[in-house]
């Protein structure tokens, strides 16, 4: 531990630095899929998160495993935790699922817009996803354990909302183009 890396670590797991990315993100989902898309689209970026958050508060009281922060072996073993303890249960992570449930939601949702490939978005968000989970292990907070599950819950739900959010989007916006054509030109 240096103070460099123990500064940057604590920063990715603030949840304060996070609403600037939400807001970004939610402006280029309304400005790249229009106001209709992109509207159910922020909303099930919330839903994701929501979700993520409300299962992770349910599991971690249900299996009542400690954080290491709490652990005795932990902290004689040489334990550095860096921030406030928080609760006693730590699985599954709340931060990775949150992270990786926006960042698989938000990846598809952008992939429904056609006219780009968003490769470079794909990388950024995925990368502050995994950095975000890894620094709820180095400020002591969470297991790996913890971690990857929660990283693999958020992925599962960020994706079935997305997807629900296409199939929406298919049945019931997409469609209402062509019809809109048809008034128009007479027939």
């Amino acid at each position: 531990h240096i103070p460099a890396t123990d500064q940057f670590m604590m920063f990715m797991s603030d949840r304060a630095v996070w609403f600037p990315l939400y807001a970004l993100i939610a402006f280029f989902l309304i400005k790249r899929l229009g106001w209709e898309k992109g509207l159910i689209s922020v909303l099930c970026l919330a839903l994701t998160l929501l979700v993520c958050d409300q299962t992770s508060n349910l599991l971690k009281n249900s299996v009542a495993r400690l954080r290491p922060c709490y652990s005795t072996q932990m902290i004689f073993g040489g334990l550095h935790v860096l921030e406030y303890r928080g609760n006693f249960f730590g699985f599954f992570s709340a931060h990775a699922a949150n992270a990786f449930g926006l960042a698989v939601c938000s990846s598809v949702l952008f992939r429904y817009d056609s006219k780009h490939t968003y490769k470079a978005f794909i990388v950024l968000i995925f990368t502050w996803a995994a950095l975000l989970s890894l620094s709820r292990i180095f400020v002591g907070k969470h297991y790996l354990g913890d971690v990857i599950a929660g990283a693999m819950i958020g992925s599962g739900y960020g994706a079935l909302i997305a997807m629900a959010a296409r199939w929406a989007f298919a049945k019931y916006i997409d469609r209402k183009i062509p019809a809109a054509m048809e008034d128009s030109s007479g027939k």
